[in-house]
């Protein structure tokens, strides 16, 4: 099987033979939904592919090939009265250069602008003739009429589609606001564009238009520039218009495992493997299955069909920027406060209804239960529709594992801002994978570090502020797969570290932890004097003597589950976890042979 990995162009991906998850039945739709078209999705979920898709279904100089490009298809087999009627006019803001100051950026618009125009004109030269194109190098506006004014003179209706329209404009709100400004309000030039577009599109040449973008954050501020689309982005009809799922992800790894020779349960595990990492996109009111990113799926189909083994780095590289968008958030008032819901199990996220149309200023100005910041995260791909309370309202949780990792990354910058911090972490956590000693670690984290979350507005408990410092400090998506409250037959443990099965040829152990917290209250003790006592002192405390013992059963519970699981591949360490305030941590360690305690 040949994947379109980095590959969006319908064409190459029909032509070159390449996997291609057939949505073509939805064009009919879509033509029935409206003639100005809205559709969100996170960056790299497979807009472009989709816009391109419509590009070559609708543009009239493809009609020779229609058969071989859609015959399969569902679309071919039962095609629209408007199958290459159009001139295709198509737009990439992702093609417009954002890190000049504005009147550079300015100018790269207009350059785009006139480009697409030249394309125009030299791709139907044919059906327009000696129809002149007018350009004007600091003013694109004109090139899109002049491009329009040709179409109408040919008899020939025009199909707008604007690919990433909020692209340029997003790397400026999240860093240069006046520039911001200056481009979407007033008498900005993307607001002029969009104008421009409303007008043209009122019966003066452009029949249809079809625009794709992240967030509505850009047209909100744009305002009345543009604000006649209709947004299908929630439209149950389209949930899974972008992503795959997962019974296409299972019949490609079976064709793979059928190619490779392999037997069934490897083409499982892999699905597992890409359901933990991958999955668990919900777009839309109604409950329904999760997706998967299709730019991760494919990034992983292209390392099994390449290595016959997953990749080494489960996060692929053109997605890790959206660390800076989990960034901008936190920036945001009340925000750091939902970054720290999103890692909490039992009080995630929660909003009434997720916003359709909102600004810059609404995420500035906006109270705590507004559901501006919740509805970012979510267009955004780092956070989903997990369920709904029995009030309707909707409960938003971080989608999956590779997404969890931005969220961790985050946080780590936060308690290890230092190189020799994390270099010292960083051997200490070799320390518990290889041996499972865990006093090294324990001696980084007291050493102020769980002090700094304490003070935080994360509204966490006391034991998940213990748990996400651990789950922060021992991240390593390269060797384990990581979780918190992770799911065994027997009931949720708070911590897994289990291998991943192609890295189980190094010397790691799987790990288990349970943790709980005692405060200063219930020891009656100051930090003061909790800091002078020596560990086996401490550990000798009723209180605390019974919060291990108690961590251990439960532990013990959750060894059999995974051992049910694993068999003998497991080579499983628990960790029983107390911590006093946040203070001291106090722990036991078990291998299977007798506990040692720190």
């Amino acid at each position: 099987m040949k994947f379109p990995y980095g590959t969006a162009d319908f064409h190459a991906i029909r032509c070159e033979g390449y996997y291609y998850a057939d949505r073509t039945d939805r064009i009919r739709t879509l033509e029935d939904a409206g003639k100005q078209l809205l559709f969100l999705r996170p960056r790299r979920f497979g807009k472009t592919a989709w816009l391109t898709t419509l590009e070559n279904y609708y543009d009239l100089a493809r009609a020779a090939e229609f058969d071989e490009l859609f015959g399969p298809l569902a679309i071919g087999q039962n095609p629209t009265a408007r199958r290459n009627h159009y001139f295709v006019l198509r737009w990439d803001f992702s093609m417009v250069d954002a890190s000049g100051n504005l009147a550079e950026i300015r100018q790269a618009l207009h350059d785009h602008l006139n480009s697409r125009a030249r394309a125009f004109f030299a791709r139907y030269r044919n059906q327009l003739g000696d129809w002149p194109l007018t350009l004007q190098p600091e003013n694109g506006v004109v090139a899109l009429e002049s491009t329009i004014s040709a179409a109408r003179a040919s008899g020939h209706d025009l199909y707008l589609l604007i690919d990433e329209y909020d692209n340029f404009a997003n790397e400026l709100m999240h860093g240069r606001r006046a520039d911001y400004d200056a481009l979407v309000s007033g008498e900005g030039l993307l607001k002029t564009l969009f104008k421009a577009v409303k007008s043209l599109a009122s019966g003066q040449g452009i029949d249809r238009v079809f625009i794709t973008g992240v967030s509505p954050v850009v047209l909100a501020d744009i305002s009345s520039g543009y604000n006649v689309s209709k947004d299908l982005s929630l439209d149950a009809r389209f949930v899974d218009l972008c992503g795959f799922s997962e019974g296409e992800i299972a019949a490609v790894l079976n064709q793979l495992g059928v190619e490779q020779q392999r037997n069934p349960a490897w083409s499982a595990r892999m699905l597992e493997t890409m359901r933990i990492w991958y999955n668990g996109y919900r777009f839309g009111y109604e409950p329904g299955p999760g997706l998967y990113n299709p730019t991760l799926a494919l990034y992983f189909f292209e390392a099994l069909a390449t290595t016959g083994a997953p990749p080494r780095e489960m996060l692929d590289s053109n997605l890790a920027m959206d660390r800076n968008r989990i960034d901008f958030v936190a920036r945001q008032p009340h925000g750091e406060e939902l970054i720290g819901a999103a890692l909490d199990p039992e009080h995630p996220p929660v909003i009434a209804s997720l916003a359709h149309r909102f600004g810059v200023e609404d995420l500035r100005r906006a109270p705590r239960d507004a559901p501006y910041l919740g509805s970012l995260l979510y267009f955004l791909g780092a956070l989903t529709l997990r369920d709904q309370t029995p009030f309707g309202e909707l409960v938003l949780g971080i989608p999956n594992l590779v997404i969890r990792k931005l969220y961790v990354e985050k946080f780590r910058d936060q308690l290890f801002p230092n190189y020799p911090e994390r270099e010292s972490l960083t051997q200490a956590a070799k320390a518990l994978y290889a041996e499972g000693k865990l006093a090294p670690l324990v001696e980084v984290l007291e050493a102020n570090h769980l002090r700094v979350f304490d003070n935080r507005d994360y509204r966490w408990s006391n034991e998940l502020t213990v748990k996400t410092v651990f789950l922060i400090a021992l991240f390593a998506d390269i060797f384990y797969v990581m979780d918190s409250e992770t799911a065994i037959e027997r009931g949720h443990a708070d911590l897994s570290l289990i291998v991943r099965e192609e890295m189980r040829r190094f010397a790691l152990l799987d790990h288990l932890f349970e943790f709980k917290y005692l405060s200063l209250q219930d020891l009656g003790d100051t930090a003061e004097t909790l800091r002078a006592q020596s560990r086996e002192a401490l550990i000798t405390q009723p209180k605390v003597a019974a919060c291990l013992d108690a961590a251990e059963a439960q532990l013990a519970r959750h060894r059999q589950g995974l051992e049910q699981a694993y068999g003998e591949r497991l080579r499983l360490h628990t960790h029983a976890v107390v911590a006093l305030g946040f203070e001291r941590l106090l722990w036991r360690s078990c291998s299977g042979a007798p506990a040692v305690a720190g």
